[in-house]
């Protein structure tokens, strides 16, 4: 019998951080043996040691993403600047002054319009995602609110000088910077100090090589692209050096042999100067695997975090990667494959690049930057504050206490005409700001030219094409989806037409399908009439086949477990191979139910066994336990031994208990401090073998490790396991499938590395619905009705770069011509195996007629090597800067040539410089409406188990005519639906 974790492991993937290396205590000596200096580092070596053969659970590839992408990020610059939007300023509880900026956007032109806010607070900016209402009103406070600052010193007042926008960038830019500079260091074979390695004349060819893999051999005199710190006018730091562009990041490497070497001063302190002042440094090592190592104490440095150290194999043309990082610096990803050895070139440059663009960033969330980093926030903010507040008091203060919902009344012409040109000149000054900055190379403008050119394991592929019901609840079954709609229970195939298994009477609101048990688990009906029902799936797969029957309600009367009446909720164990446990809820009542494993009842002999026949006598139940209030969310928790010490965590009031299976004692794992508290799951993951629980609420995501009971008690205290992260947006459901972790909102779908919480995707869903995701993924979303397929098509060549063109098409359906016609909605499949990086064992035979199975691919995609020019796209980004001046200006009469790359980027000048369109935009983006995070999360508590495959009914917002794609917060980054 399998392990609780392989079990999880099969389905959602593995958890483990042990492929992030582990913390070792590193000692170098001369050469001599006389210890010079220690230091401790997490060493990356790519799980070397552990036996090679694939078996499941095995290290071998990993996905390569940039964590916390700056056009995801950097919200102030994307979605604020050069569109009007407002900010004020306040003081919180404890006198320190904080900032707010909100702005109504509209994703993409997808007609979803959300509020973006940031708070800047000296801790730091806190970024979250409101929802719009037409109907609902939206203030400051409940913004404030949302953001857990609910008690003020002063007031939030609104700021109207344009020139804030200039401040707020800045307060944007201490995030840390959007391009960066790396060490290069060459060591010889068997040199053992850092002044032997920095006295190195020349590096050796395999060294060249390597560099020309890196980038491009720039000359520094007259450079004007970023430079590191660099000298670029008098050569005295060199005359050349390598420098690259990186999705978008400009990249320069000090290189130890490119910069100035002098004879007389041994220890090289002009090459020290640069690279020991780098946060990351590659050592590029000669020699053997079995000569001496280099390690990170032979640098003396306090500066560099982070240390790549490659070997180049010349016999089988390889490049092996180790990383050193201090042991303060968080995790990041990617973590080296096993080995860690790369023999393609290209693929290598692009790990390597990401690895150390990531690394640099989770070091400065060290304490010696993040302090470093807070001290100067604080400053910067303080500052604003005392050069704002006496101009704030001269301001009319009814205009300050305007809140968002809050309609100006008629105004007299001259007053109106005021506000209008006051917001035309913030509009103007916003996007002059703009481009000041994408021309300076400060922002990730060349992100606008890049796109992605490779399959992304979130990408979806079409399951079923309009379909017309709304979802209540569904599971997979086999490669097929049971689905509970308004019409009854249907079972839904890939390219079949959809089979009624139930009819509408039967109204199912969770369900579960084991195919290993030969069971369909479901909770019908609702209040006093609920019940929980047992079906034998081969009794279900023989009534399809035969097209006996579609039962309805009265005919499921054996299938009802008993003591069951009036349950609003149930959920069963992970790892139910030896047996099966549900507990079911009714009111604060828990009765715990299982089932003895009986080989006889599995799915090749069930076949044999009368339709008729109900599973209900197979179950036994064990016992009640009682609980103070009703439980909103549940999941069980598998205990070491299985032998009384399963837990059940459950979710009521303020609070996550875990409670004892066998006892019925209930101990506190996590408070939760807030006024109000949206439950969304708790997710049961299996680190190493060892218990955790991912407690999801509000925006936040909290792990906690859970010990094995110890005297009868868990053992629940903070650990140096548990972390916890923030999503953008308040989610309704959250999917684990290890690395990633999946946040479901009502329009968008938010993508995190679970081992570390940092964002590495996210993408615009309308009226997106999750369906199911107890293996593969399956959501309900409007689909694309589009005017004609030439419009599509001149959006992404708008949107490629020269140097990686775009494969990906969009989906398309039937068209019309009717501009108020309801949009189709379609379900679409994540297939779990792409997020995990594996296959998943499991059955895949549908209960359907039988058919081949073939995997969708989407059509024309490939792997294409990405390849560095020398500054990109930054000459274009001028020749645009320089006629969208003119524009500005009004200089501009005569048509724009249609050159290539005009014609590739055109699209995001005007985007980001149209005076006119702001103008519009500013009479009614300044009056925002919304419903506030209070009543948004009262309604969104789900009456369902913690597994994320279940969903609570709920409306759907009013359908509009709008085109869809699975498109990312970021206007140039397209995913198609397949």
């Amino acid at each position: 019998m399998s392990s609780v974790s392989e079990d999880l492991g099969c389905r959602r993937g593995e958890f483990s951080r042990k492929h992030y290396g582990s913390v070792e205590l590193l000692i170098s000596s001369d050469a001599d043996g006389a210890i010079q200096r220690a230091g401790r580092f997490r060493v990356e070596n790519g799980s070397s040691g552990e036996n090679t053969d694939y078996t499941p659970g095995t290290w071998h590839r990993t996905d390569v993403h940039l964590e916390n992408p700056e056009y995801h990020t950097r919200w102030y610059f994307k979605y604020f600047l050069g569109k009007v939007h407002q900010n004020y300023i306040g003081t919180d509880a404890e006198k320190n002054p904080f900032f707010l900026s909100v702005v109504l956007s509209d994703q993409n032109n997808q007609r979803v319009p959300q509020y973006h806010s940031i708070l800047w607070r000296k801790t730091g900016t806190q970024k979250i995602c409101l929802p719009y209402s037409p109907t609902k009103t939206l203030s400051v406070k409940s913004i404030l609110s949302a953001m857990s600052l609910d008690k003020f010193e002063k007031s939030p007042r609104e700021i109207f000088h344009p020139e804030i926008q200039k401040d707020l960038l800045v307060l944007e830019e201490q995030e840390g910077s959007v391009n960066f500079k790396f060490g290069v260091l060459y060591a010889k074979d068997g040199q053992l100090t850092d002044d032997e390695m920095f006295s190195n004349e020349t590096g050796s060819e395999g060294f060249q090589r390597f560099l020309h893999l890196l980038g491009d051999t720039i000359t520094l005199k007259g450079w004007t692209g970023y430079r590191g710190g660099l000298d670029t006018k008098n050569d005295t730091t060199g005359t050349c050096s390598i420098y690259t562009v990186f999705q978008g990041h400009e990249i320069m490497f000090h290189v130890s042999t490119m910069l100035p070497y002098s004879r007389e001063n041994k220890q090289q302190v002009e090459r020290k100067r640069h690279i020991g002042n780098d946060i990351v440094t590659i050592v590029f090592q000669e020699g053997e695997e079995s000569s001496p190592a280099f390690k990170p104490s032979m640098i003396r440095s306090h500066f560099t975090h982070i240390f790549a150290l490659v070997r180049y194999n010349k016999q089988n043309d390889s490049y092996r990667l180790k990383i050193f990082s201090e042991e303060s610096v968080p995790l990041f990803g990617p973590p080296l494959p096993s080995p860690p050895v790369f023999t393609n070139h290209q693929e290598f440059r692009d790990f390597v690049l990401v690895k150390l663009i990531n690394g640099e960033k989770a070091t400065l969330e060290t304490p010696t930057f993040s302090q470093k980093r807070q001290r100067t926030l604080d400053m910067l903010i303080r500052s604003l504050y005392q050069d704002l507040m006496p101009d704030l008091h001269k301001v009319n203060n009814m205009l300050n206490r305007r809140s968002f919902s809050d309609v100006l009344p008629e105004s007299p012409k001259s007053t109106r005409k005021k506000e209008e040109a006051r917001q035309a000149e913030f509009v103007r000054l916003g996007q002059a700001l703009k481009l000041k900055t994408t021309v300076k190379g400060d922002a990730t403008a060349n992100l606008a030219t890049t796109s992605f050119c490779k399959k992304e394991p979130w990408e979806s592929q079409s399951f079923c094409s309009n379909f017309p019901h709304e979802v209540v609840c569904a599971d997979s079954w086999g490669q097929s989806l049971l689905v509970s709609t308004d019409a009854g229970i249907l079972l839904i195939d890939d390219g079949q037409p959809s089979v009624q298994v139930f009819d509408k009477t039967l109204q199912v609101k969770q369900m579960h399908v084991l195919e290993a048990l030969d069971l369909l688990i479901a909770r019908t009906d609702k209040g006093k009439d609920s019940r929980l029902l047992v079906f034998r799936l081969s009794a279900v797969q023989k009534d399809i086949e035969t097209k006996q029957m579609i039962r309805s309600k009265y005919d499921c009367r054996e299938n009802k477990l008993e003591r069951t009446k009036g349950c609003h909720l149930y959920a069963i164990n992970t790892h139910h191979g030896s047996e099966l446990r549900i507990v079911v809820a009714i009111r604060n009542k828990l009765l715990l139910v299982t089932k003895k494993y009986n080989p006889c009842n599995s799915l090749t002999s069930s076949s044999l066994l009368s339709s008729s026949e109900s599973p209900v006598e197979e179950f036994q139940y064990i016992r009640e336990i009682c609980l103070s209030d009703p439980p909103v969310v549940m999941t069980l928790v598998d205990g070491p031994t299985g032998d009384s010490d399963n837990m059940i965590c459950v979710a009521y009031r303020h609070q996550f208990d875990l409670v004892n299976e066998s006892t019925g004692e209930s101990y506190r794992l996590h408070h939760v401090e807030a006024n109000k508290v949206n439950f969304v799951a708790a997710i049961d993951v299996y680190e190493d073998g060892e218990a955790g629980l991912l407690l999801c609420y509000n925006y936040v995501c909290q792990y906690r490790k859970v010990y094995p009971f110890n005297g009868g008690s868990p053992l629940i205290q903070p650990s140096a396991y548990d972390f916890h992260f923030s999503w953008n947006q308040v989610p309704y459901a959250v999917v684990c499938a290890f690395p990633y972790i999946l946040a479901f909102t009502t329009d968008s779908i938010e993508i995190r590395l679970v081992v570390n919480g940092n964002l590495v995707h996210t993408a615009v869903v309308p009226e997106l619905q999750l369906v199911a995701s107890r293996s593969d993924i399956y959501f309900k979303a409007t689909a694309a009705v589009s005017g004609s397929s030439d419009r599509s098509s001149k959006e992404m060549s708008s949107r490629s770069s020269p140097e990686t063109p775009t494969a990906y098409e969009m989906p398309e359906c039937p068209l019309s011509s009717l501009e108020g016609e309801v949009p189709c909605k379609n379900l679409y499949k994540i297939p779990l195996s792409n997020l995990v990086g594996r296959s998943i064992e499991r059955p895949l035979k549908s209960p359907l007629a039988p058919k081949v199975i073939t995997t969708t691919t989407s059509s024309g995609i490939a792997s294409l090597a990405v390849t560095h020019s020398l500054s990109l796209s930054r000459m274009e980004i001028k020749e645009i800067a320089s006629r969208t001046r003119k524009e500005l200006l009004g200089l501009l009469d005569e048509p724009i040539p249609k050159t290539e790359s005009a014609q590739k980027q055109k699209k995001v000048p005007r985007r980001q410089s149209d005076p006119k369109q702001g103008a519009v935009r500013s009479t009614s983006s300044d009056r925002i409406i919304s419903s506030s995070f209070e009543s948004y999360s009262e309604g969104r508590h789900l009456s369902t188990s913690s597994d994320p495959d279940t969903l609570a009914n709920r409306e759907e917002s009013s359908p509009s005519s709008y085109p869809f794609q699975l498109i990312s917060l970021y206007d140039e980054d397209i995913i198609d639906l397949k």
